[in-house]
């Protein structure tokens, strides 16, 4: 972070105005966002994400998504940083969070932090799928919508959409729209409550806090069937078997779930097509033929 923008920082008009800063480190592991370790002089440290102006819109809607999740968490389970500053500077946009440290412990109570967040926002009857407005996934658009339709928020709102920019690449939505017709029903024979989730839960965005917390971070946040976020910790891996027996003491998954792994993933093999491209286009097309033969097309 060079010092014109810590002068934005601190400045009259910054998210930190008045402060004096100590040091400010780069953290690496991103590929959306630069992200740094702010310490100021009177010790408080802050974790933060800079992005240019044109992206200001991503850096908000993760402030508004770690605001909302920390409605619904436990935190004698689970912590959601506490966003405290989104701005556009100068020259660039940034958000200001807590900062937490982590390290490697049994996730077991990020699994029971994730169930409560589930179950208690699933509890609140909130009756639709979806989001008030548009958001992210990554650095891609999540549409937003709202609907009392399971089956439909989630074919119409996130398959569809990202079917439709894999076009470009070659892939035919039309070929696929008996299958959506089917994707629809199927997800809603087990009539979901909405729940609040993550939206992109994968290990690189969750983790255990040094008090043997769990913590998630980066969301892309929404009203869905809480079985989605249980989904994409399949995908890449990284979560232990601790983990899931966490989540099952608190609220158990039903056996159906296992069924649904490979259509609520397709959404983010979709999202991976489109943005990096390779080996992920083929997965999608390899997923779709899993899929048709589960619902015998």
């Amino acid at each position: 972070m060079d010092q014109f923008l810590i002068e934005q920082i601190v400045g009259p008009k910054g998210p930190l105005s008045g402060e004096k800063v100590q040091d400010v480190h780069s953290i690496s592991g991103g590929c959306i966002h630069e992200a740094w370790k702010i310490r100021l002089a009177n010790n408080q440290i802050f974790f933060a994400k800079t992005n240019s102006r044109e992206n200001f819109e991503i850096l908000q809607f993760e402030f508004d998504g770690l605001k909302t999740l920390k409605i619904y968490a436990d935190d004698s389970f689970l912590i959601i940083p506490k966003p405290f500053h989104v701005k556009k500077l100068e020259t660039s946009s940034i958000l200001i969070m807590q900062w937490i440290d982590m390290q490697k412990k049994d996730d077991k109570n990020l699994g029971k932090g994730l169930a409560y967040m589930h179950s208690f926002s699933a509890e609140q009857k909130k009756g639709l799928f979806g989001w008030k407005q548009d958001g992210f996934i990554g650095s891609g658009a999540q549409p937003g919508g709202l609907t009392n339709n399971w089956g439909e928020c989630f074919v119409n709102l996130r398959l569809i959409p990202q079917m439709k920019i894999a076009n470009f690449w070659g892939f035919n939505l039309n070929q696929y729209i008996p299958l959506l017709l089917k994707i629809i029903d199927f997800l809603n024979e087990d009539n979901p409550s909405p729940s609040i989730v993550h939206g992109d839960l994968w290990a690189g965005n969750a983790g255990m806090s040094i008090n043997n917390k769990g913590v998630i971070f980066d969301p892309a946040i929404w009203w869905g069937d809480r079985e989605v976020d249980i989904a994409m910790t399949k995908l890449f891996g990284g979560f232990s078997k601790n983990f899931y027996e966490g989540y099952e003491e608190v609220w158990p998954l039903k056996k159906s779930f296992f069924k649904k792994i490979d259509i609520y993933n397709l959404y983010h093999l979709l999202n991976h097509a489109n943005l990096f491209g390779g080996s992920y286009k083929t997965q999608c097309l390899e997923i779709l033929k899993k899929i048709e033969k589960l619902l015998l097309l």
